[in-house]
Formats: structure tokens, C-alpha cells, sequence
């Protein structure tokens, strides 16, 4: 990496620092000649910037350039006071002020000599921070962030696309989900994200503390191919899974990325069989909140997910396979259902194919849905809510805003359409899974 004090080794530069002498570890990323009044628009962070103070003319020009130079992130200014009779004190207490280190170029130094040193030194540096991380290539990925954060000057990390920090240099400026999110919108941020190579549906990703130079970015892209190779490479650890652990159903429909997500989402599980779109893993603590993070990043048209409660494997699976299809019922992209939150009815409903459940519809419900076209009313809503309130007219009546009188005689007549007694239990059930079946 070459910094700023590496350019004050350079033979034949002569250059004097005046300023921020605490800032000479900034890295330099590129040389930028101007002599505009305000080239803010112009810089990138980590320039150094050379300049013949040409915009200069009375006290209070050097605080905009100067500031100019800071917003972007410049690593120094290189400035000549040949045509304005040295560098003038305003020059310095602005670089002081906004923390831009100042180095003086000699009188007789041309810029063109300076220009060329500083890219041999930059494409030097370059070369040797290749020759660095290829060295490394066979190294964990925990290695491999650090070499790039040494080599770029900033802080690294890796990050799967279910927003998990895989290693870093520093504490994260903002959460992980919030990174991913943001480089599948591809919003700006504060940080640079570049994917890691590899044929994986969840991807990997580089993210550096900042904005990058050209030759930055092919450093992270360096980067970024060691990582994808040490992670095809790397095997799944075996991990002893208890017999009663809990079981994840995972389907992603459209597509046949279950598995890959699965293996993702869930590092410490115990991969099983796929069957079709669903793949299903065994694992003693089930954590499926990255499935909304990596959902933009996939291909699939929707990521279902049920989740069972601890038991014996195959009553575990079974648990597992029909709260996906409850998922599968549920409205978004992203749909979990855990099977201990699921009501019995649901979980039975969720197993019967849906041609059964329209005809079981239809044969309980079918003259009270015929009447209620027929007539307008709305008689199967009353009947839900009814049901709903545990059969008690008080309740139902407070609900639907109507008199329990009016409530009793629409149950009734509801009951006569139907053939059955809705203050049974048993008929009440009947209905009440019919009724559920449509949904």
C-alpha cells in the first residue's frame, strides 16, 4: 500500500510536509492535477492532489479548496508556491483546519516528474499487494480479510447474503441484513460491496469501509476470487445432530436453490433429503430470520419454510413438510410457519390436495354458498364469525354489530340450509373445516 509518507521517501521528489504530520499513514490511491478554485466535483477519496496554487489570490481562497479536497476524502495536497512567492499561510491553516496533509513541492520540481514517480510508485505497490494476496491464496477466509484490509487501508468484511458476518477487521457501521439490503437495491451506503465468485444461490459478499480507487477495486476483485475459492473449497463440517432435534422444510419455488439456501441458512445443521423444490435439514436450534435478507438476491418466486417442533425424525419431517404447505397459504414472498404455532385443523387442511379441499367446500357449504349468490346476503360470514366466538351469540352478535336476536335467527336459518345443527360440536366442526378449507 502506498501512503503518504511513502511518497516522501521517493528519491528525487525532495517533498516537505507542512501540515498534518499525524496523517501520513493515509493511503494513496491516484494523483490528480488542478488548478480550479473548486474541484470538488471532480476528486475521489485517496488522491493526491497536486496543485500550483494558481487559484490562489488573497486570504479566504484556500477554504473552499481545501474543503473540497476533505468532502472527498483526499489523502493529501501536493502544492507549489513557485508563482505566489511560496505557500501562503492561509493555504496551511486551512489544511491544519480540515486535517489535509500539506506537502511543499520543491521551486524546481516539475509537476510531469512528480506525476510519473507517484504512478510507478502506485503501480509498484500494486503489483506487490497481487503478488501479497496470491501468496495468501490457500489461507482461511479470516485471513484473507485482513490482507485486503492491510492492502486497501480500510477496514473488511465478508458477509453471506442472509446477512451473517462471516469474519471482518472492525465492528460493522451498520447491521449485516442492512448491507445485504442495500447491495440488492443497489442503494449507496457508506460502505463498498462487491460479490465473491462462486456458483452459490446465496452469495458472498466483500464490503470495504469506504469508497474505492480503480486500482482499489481490482484489489477488492482479487480479493473477492480467493474468498470464493477458499469457499468451494471448504467442506461442511460434520456436526452431531440429536434424533429429536427440530426439522426445517425449505422450498423455494421456481427454482432449485432450497438445498443451497438450506445449507446457508443453517451452518450447524444436518442436511437430509430434498424432495423436489423442498429440502429439509435437522437442527437442535432453528434460526430462519435471513431468509427476508437474501430473498432479492435469489431467483426463486417465493421461500417457504416450516419449521417443527423437537421429536423423533420422521414425526419431525412430517411436522415440517406440512407447515411448508400451511406457508404456502400465507401471503408474501417470504412465508414461515412454525408447527407449534399452527392450530390442528390447519396442519390436517394443509395435507389434503386442493382439489379435495374445493370439494370439501362444496359438499358442506354448497347450499349455503348457493343461497347467499342467490340472495345477497352473507350468511358463510356469519357463520364463520359464529364459530370464531366459540358458538356464542353474545359474542358473535358484538362482533357483526347486530342484535343477538338477529344473530339467532341467521344461525338458524343457516342451519336449516345446511342440514346441521350449528350448536353441536360436531357439526360445528364439520362446518367450521369446510369453511377454513377455501382459505
Amino acid at each position: 500500500m502506498t501512503t503518504v509518507k511513502t511518497l516522501l521517501g521517493l528519491p528525487g521528489l525532495r517533498l516537505r510536509p507542512r501540515a498534518g504530520d499525524d496523517l501520513l499513514d493515509r493511503p494513496v490511491t491516484r494523483i490528480y492535477v488542478t488548478e480550479l478554485s473548486d474541484p470538488g466535483r471532480y476528486l475521489s477519496a485517496g488522491e493526491l492532489v497536486l496543485s500550483g496554487l494558481l487559484w490562489w489570490h488573497e486570504p479566504g481562497d484556500a477554504e473552499p479548496f481545501v474543503a473540497a479536497l476533505a468532502r472527498s476524502g483526499a489523502a493529501a495536497l501536493a502544492a507549489s508556491g513557485a508563482d505566489s512567492g511560496g505557500i501562503p499561510d492561509d493555504v496551511v491553516d486551512a489544511c491544519v483546519r480540515h486535517r489535509i496533509p500539506l506537502l511543499e513541492v520543491p521551486a524546481d520540481l516539475s509537476f510531469s516528474v512528480i506525476t510519473e514517480q507517484v504512478v510507478l510508485a502506485l503501480a509498484a505497490a500494486s503489483d506487490s499487494a497481487r503478488k501479497r494476496l496470491q501468496a495468501a491464496a490457500e489461507a482461511p477466509v479470516e485471513t484473507l480479510v485482513e490482507r485486503a484490509s492491510a492492502e486497501l487501508g480500510l477496514p473488511c468484511w465478508v458477509l453471506s447474503g442472509l446477512g451473517r458476518l462471516i469474519a471482518g477487521t472492525a465492528p460493522l457501521p451498520l447491521p449485516a441484513e442492512d448491507v445485504v439490503r442495500r447491495y440488492a437495491a443497489r442503494e449507496p451506503g457508506p460502505l463498498t460491496v462487491v460479490p465473491v465468485e462462486g456458483r452459490h444461490a446465496v452469495p458472498w459478499l466483500i464490503a470495504a469501509g469506504g469508497p474505492l480507487s480503480t486500482a482499489q477495486a481490482e484489489l477488492a476483485e482479487e480479493v473477492a476470487g480467493l474468498v470464493g475459492v477458499t469457499r468451494a473449497r471448504a467442506s461442511r463440517p460434520a456436526v452431531p445432530v440429536p434424533e429429536d432435534a427440530c426439522v426445517v422444510a425449505l422450498r423455494t419455488e421456481g427454482s432449485d436453490e432450497s438445498r443451497d439456501v438450506l445449507g446457508e441458512l443453517l451452518p450447524e445443521a444436518l442436511l437430509l433429503d430434498t424432495a423436489g423444490e423442498t429440502a429439509y435439514a435437522a437442527v437442535v436450534l432453528p434460526s430462519v430470520a435471513g431468509l427476508s435478507t437474501v430473498e432479492p438476491l435469489l431467483r426463486a418466486e417465493r421461500i417457504l419454510c416450516g419449521v417443527s417442533e423437537p421429536g423423533p425424525r420422521e414425526e419431525a419431517v412430517e411436522s415440517a413438510r406440512y407447515a411448508v404447505q400451511v406457508a404456502a397459504r400465507r401471503p408474501g414472498r417470504v412465508a414461515v410457519v412454525r408447527a407449534g404455532e399452527v392450530d390442528v385443523h390447519e396442519l390436517l387442511l394443509a395435507g389434503a390436495p386442493d382439489g379435495l379441499r374445493a370439494a370439501l367446500r362444496r359438499r358442506v357449504l354448497g347450499p349455503l354458498l348457493a343461497y347467499d349468490a342467490e340472495q345477497h346476503t352473507d350468511l358463510v360470514h356469519t357463520v364463520r364469525v359464529f364459530l370464531e366466538c366459540s358458538g356464542s351469540p353474545t359474542r358473535a352478535a358484538k362482533a357483526l354489530h347486530v342484535h343477538v336476536n338477529t344473530l339467532r335467527y341467521r344461525i338458524g336459518r343457516a342451519g336449516e340450509l345446511l342440514g346441521a345443527d350449528l350448536t353441536e360440536f360436531t357439526d360445528q366442526l364439520d362446518v367450521y373445516l369446510a369453511l377454513r378449507a377455501g382459505d
